[in-house]
């Protein structure tokens, strides 16, 4: 619960009699002012007190005896790790990961200036290896978001050398930011941790891609992994958000056949052999069922929709058709799953989508004929149409919850009409039901 909502709410609480003055000042208490401005100032100056040595070093490092080089390339990890120990011994926990933080950068950078003061040529990850096994270790001793977000962008970069310098893709970097950093996942699943371990494995998905010289689409079976593993994740707000960035890539790639959806021409980068691409996503998708119905998440399935593999078709006008049927079903039910859940952040990204579909369905198949102003006018209609079925939803809702909601706030009882005839007086048209029955 955020405590602006408590600031902003609990008052009116009070002066509606459903709390006391004393459990507000509870509720306070339980959750503090959050200062997420005074958490980030000791990171970013220990980060930038950090580069300002290393720039100061950096230029004169040719000059220095070797033994200096290593001397102060020891010093500053061990001071690093040193202070950022003391600092969480001391109770200050946003420096003290921040100054741990700085000491597994300068680890890295101690790798790398190391292998170049002794001239070690190396053809493999096996010395950035240990950096990244490094921060994994670093994540479950200290348990620091922070940490994690390193760690995640350390392994990232690791295989973007690879891929990129050596031609490699390295499969032990990969596990290690997958299970490693994972399983962290698995016990902590906060959104923000959820998110970045998500962005960084799609980044290796696609370095992968690129190695293997693979067509693009072969993409889409390690994300709907990472998709499906948010499915089994028991804490819905950290699985969702794993879903998140698998999900804006399929949309992506969606929209991007809507609109270029000349497949033919594209036919050698998108089409992998049928039957083992959708044996591998008919695969994942019976696991992510098996996650939805186990956590009771089957809502969610039409997510799979944008997973249908339309760049099967041929080009023009049946893949554009296809395309925006897909998308059109994919924001009827975020829409639908939105107003069944009154969640308003669901129901404004579904809105966008709908918006979106719409955009290209008369950018793609009626820029020619209709008049612009006529689909402006179509568009709103829409909308305007929308909005009042999902506020009429609404009001039936409220209206078939007002009874239960009425008896937990402690009505003695309950007072129901029966339709009178017309003949009968008034005072027999009415019956007093014991809070009980």
């Amino acid at each position: 619960m955020s405590r602006k909502f408590l600031d902003t709410e609990s008052p009116s609480w009070v002066t509606d009699g459903l709390i006391s003055e004393a459990q507000r000042q509870q509720l306070l208490a339980r959750y503090p002012q959050e200062s997420p401005a005074l958490g980030l100032l000791p990171i970013l100056g220990s980060v930038l007190v950090g580069l300002s040595g290393l720039s100061v070093v950096a230029a004169n490092w040719q000059g220095l005896p070797a033994a200096l080089r290593l001397a102060l390339l020891l010093g500053s990890l061990l001071g690093s790790y040193g202070a950022g120990s003391y600092f969480l011994r001391r109770g200050n926990p946003d420096l003290g990961h921040g100054l741990i933080g700085l000491g597994l950068l300068l680890f890295g950078a101690s790798i790398i200036l190391t292998s170049q003061l002794y001239q070690l040529v190396g053809y493999d990850a096996s010395g950035l290896l240990a950096w990244v096994v490094a921060g994994v270790a670093l994540c479950y001793l200290y348990g620091s978001r922070l940490l994690v977000l390193l760690t995640v962008l350390i392994g990232a970069a690791v295989q973007t050398y690879c891929a990129e310098a050596l031609g490699i893709f390295s499969y032990a970097t990969a596990a290690l930011v997958a299970l490693g950093v994972g399983y962290y996942w698995w016990r902590r699943p906060d959104t923000v941790t959820s998110t970045v371990l998500a962005a960084g494995l799609l980044w290796q998905a696609g370095l992968l891609i690129i190695v293997l010289h693979a067509k693009i689409t072969w993409f889409f079976v390690p994300a709907m992994a990472i998709y499906a593993a948010g499915d089994w994740q028991p804490r819905r707000a950290g699985g969702r958000a794993l879903q998140g960035p698998p999900l804006v890539a399929a949309y992506l790639f969606m929209f991007g056949l809507a609109i270029f959806g000349e497949t033919d021409a594209y036919a050698n980068i998108l089409r992998p052999p049928l039957l083992p691409y959708l044996g591998a996503l008919g695969a994942l998708l019976a696991l992510s069922i098996a996650g939805k119905r186990a956590r009771g998440r089957l809502a969610s399935l039409p997510d799979w929709l944008l997973l249908l593999p339309g760049f099967y078709l041929p080009g023009g006008l049946p893949l554009a058709v296809a395309t925006l049927v897909v998308l059109y079903a994919h924001a009827g039910s975020v829409l639908a799953r939105a107003n069944r859940e009154q969640d308003a952040e669901q129901l404004t990204i579904g809105a966008v989508l709908f918006v979106a579909a719409t955009a290209v369905a008369y950018f793609k198949l009626t820029w020619g004929f209709m008049d612009k102003s006529l689909f402006f006018l179509l568009g709103g209609g829409l909308l305007l149409g929308l909005s009042w079925y999902l506020r009429r939803r609404n009001t039936q809702l409220l209206a078939a919850a007002g009874p239960p909601v009425a008896q937990q706030a402690g009505h003695p009882a309950v007072v129901t009409a029966d339709a009178p005839e017309a003949s009968e007086p008034t005072h027999n048209s009415t019956r007093i039901i014991p809070a009980d029955d």
